[in-house]
């Protein structure tokens, strides 16, 4: 007998793993959850990982987030915030849902835009992952083509950046190349822990207004 996806109850914080899933069975269960869910789906070559994550990692990729659009706004930069759109290439069997991502260098190849298709479209030049559950994989984000992935998980901020098809850690952001980025995303991300949200987005305003 075979069990429907609704049938299944996946807890905060838990990973489900399902195997031999193919491209067709991918996109029915994408429909069959809809938009307006918690989870969060990674496909990679029939492999498919279903996670539902918790509320300190909605809260740290909401801060991050938070972060990213202040300091672009702030040099003025234009840029489209897609968040956890779903990012995928049925040629090359790979799908994520990042927690953010944004388009900034290609944002006007995505303006208007409601889906994603990056057999067409071009990746994100920034995907964000909060790995304070589980550890993301590299292999979606390299084999889609995303030239720079954070990760930011207990020992706080890393940086990933594309390079010959292949991540490589850096302390510097290609995205914010004057800025350290390191050191405010754990600084600011930490305080909104402790002081709470409101006062860690004020500390990083006042921090880009002598700063910026």
């Amino acid at each position: 007998m075979l069990l429907e996806l609704r049938q299944l109850r996946i807890q905060p914080g838990q990973q489900l793993l399902v195997e031999s899933v193919s491209w067709q069975q991918f996109e029915n269960i994408l429909a069959e959850l809809g938009e307006r869910r918690a989870s969060r789906l990674s496909y990679s070559k029939g492999r498919l990982e279903i996670m539902v994550p918790l509320a300190e990692h909605e809260k740290a990729k909401e801060i991050i987030g938070d972060m990213v659009k202040i300091l672009l706004e702030a040099q003025q930069i234009a840029f489209e915030s897609l968040g956890s759109t779903t990012l995928k290439n049925e040629r090359m069997s790979q799908a994520v849902e990042p927690d953010a991502c944004f388009y900034i260098q290609n944002q006007a190849a995505v303006i208007g835009k409601n889906r994603l298709d990056l057999s067409i479209d071009p990746p994100p030049d920034l995907a964000i992952e909060i790995d304070l559950t589980s550890r993301t994989q590299l292999d979606n984000y390299q084999v889609l083509g995303v030239p720079e992935l954070w990760r930011y998980g207990r020992r706080g901020l890393q940086i990933n950046v594309l390079q010959a098809e292949q991540y490589i850690e850096s302390e510097v952001s290609p995205t914010f190349p004057n800025i350290p980025i390191v050191e405010l995303v754990n600084q600011y991300a930490q305080q909104s822990q402790v002081a709470g949200r409101t006062h860690a987005i004020q500390a990083l305003k006042n921090w880009v207004q002598k700063n910026l």
